[in-house]
């Protein structure tokens, strides 16, 4: 008999007071190869996607984490 492994592999996050999955504000965020190993894909409907290597995560991280600070509050 074939042993089987359950492996997660996609995550949604979306505004918690629009709880379905159809929403234009919700990301997946999932595991994905296309043959070359395995990357980071972050998709959000209509706006396409972008694949992150685990080797450059953490300068991309970095990146978006000064970006993020680096943003004026609209208050």
């Amino acid at each position: 008999m074939t042993d089987y492994k359950i492996r997660t592999t996609q995550i949604m996050v979306h505004p918690a007071e629009n709880d379905t999955i159809l929403s234009e504000m919700a990301t997946r965020v999932s595991i994905d190869d296309e043959g070359g190993g395995e990357y980071v894909k972050a998709e959000q409907t209509n706006t396409g996607s972008i694949l992150i290597n685990p080797d450059e995560w953490p300068a991309i991280r970095e990146a978006i984490d000064r970006m993020v600070s680096e943003c004026r509050s609209e208050a």
